[in-house]
């Protein structure tokens, strides 16, 4: 039986995140998903007179290319991924993953290779077009989150289909106590963080680039972090499961990073390039409905009553100028439940164990 939920999505994604127009060209990329979402897309992206392009990719079909990439190969890929990007006014993603560690046996040289071609396309969509990006729900992510597959599904669509509209107010006012912050200070265990995000924008993320949504994001100013941070969230790059990392920072660059058992793989990631040991993206999440990790960034990123501190490229919106092929998103949890922490702007307390303290901010608390 079909489920009602998928159109309601598909159509979110397209009137809403998107907002496509009559005649717009938009690149549906299905990753390991049903055909359901991918026929509700074309459907909706239709009904609005858009024209829809569809790719579809197999999770163990692209590690293999992977694991022999070569430089004329990644190449030409990238040549003629970049100029379909450019043709394109509107990206979708749905990613789904049948297994998260897929591409964990990739030689990260191999890695490194690919996402070295790659990155002018992922500029180019991030740059160029109106872009949503999320996840699908499968079995696998349902036993990451320790739920069951139907339990998993019910909240995936309770978060997927938030109205994240209504939280744009707040969001805004947000956004507005960035702007004019100058200095930032971050307390919690095994974290005390000092940096500046004087005159670099914030972004509102209100359902119209992922889903879920829900996060407002700067950068901070590239040589200005000082101190050190503990990350209490699980995470996942490059298909190489990560627990508590730990970064310290001088004049904005990782210094000593340590991940227990995996600290040389992390270091690894951050001697990509350069920028891969300086932070691109400082961001505040807030959704509802999000509250435990499930080594899942685009989840994770999102947990009520937390932020995350980004090695890596940062993002044109909110730049600071670092540039690398890394962005890698890490999260530390404040509420109480996780050790509580605070959050300063120029000396006044934002946040508090996960909850905001001005009014303006109240319904970002759930």
């Amino acid at each position: 039986m079909h489920d009602a939920r998928i159109d309601a999505l598909a159509r979110q994604l397209v009137r809403y995140s998107t907002s496509l127009k009559k005649g717009e060209k938009v690149l549906i990329d299905l990753y390991d998903v049903p055909d359901a979402i991918g026929i509700a897309l074309i459907r909706e992206a239709r009904a609005k007179g858009a024209l829809p392009v569809v790719r579809i990719h197999d999770s163990r079909i692209t590690r293999e290319m992977l694991f022999g990439a070569e430089d004329a190969q990644y190449s030409i890929i990238a040549k003629h991924l970049l100029a379909e990007m450019k043709d394109m006014d509107a990206y979708l993603a749905i990613r789904g993953s049948h297994n998260i560690a897929e591409s964990s046996d990739v030689p990260a040289e191999r890695m490194k290779l690919a996402m070295k071609h790659l990155r002018p396309v992922i500029d180019h969509r991030v740059k160029k077009t109106k872009w949503c990006v999320l996840r699908w729900p499968t079995p696998a992510m349902a036993q990451q989150a320790g739920m069951s597959t139907q339990a998993f599904e019910d909240f995936y669509f309770d978060v997927c289909l938030l109205d994240y509209k209504a939280l744009i107010p707040a969001m805004n006012a947000l956004k507005k106590l960035m702007d004019k912050t100058d200095r930032v200070e971050i307390t919690g265990p095994g974290t005390h963080l000092k940096f500046s995000i004087k005159d670099i924008p914030a972004i509102v993320c209100g359902g119209t680039h992922n889903i879920p949504d829900g996060e407002v994001f700067t950068a901070p100013v590239r040589d200005s972090v000082e101190g050190v941070i503990t990350y209490n969230t699980p995470t996942i790059y490059q298909g190489i499961p990560f627990d508590n990392v730990r970064l310290e920072f001088s004049q904005g660059k990782v210094v000593k990073a340590e991940a227990g058992a995996k600290t040389k793989q992390l270091n690894k990631i951050l001697d990509s390039d350069p920028g891969a040991r300086y932070i691109g993206e400082f961001a505040i999440g807030f959704h509802p409905v999000i509250r435990e990790p499930m080594r899942d960034i685009l989840f994770d990123e999102k947990i009520a009553g937390s932020f995350h501190f980004t090695p890596g490229q940062a993002y044109e919106e909110a730049d600071n100028g670092n540039r690398s092929q890394v962005h890698w998103d890490l999260v530390n949890i404040q509420r109480k439940d996780y050790g509580g922490g605070e959050i300063k702007f120029d000396g006044k307390v934002i946040r508090k164990d996960g909850k905001f303290i001005p009014a303006a901010l109240a319904k970002l608390n759930g």
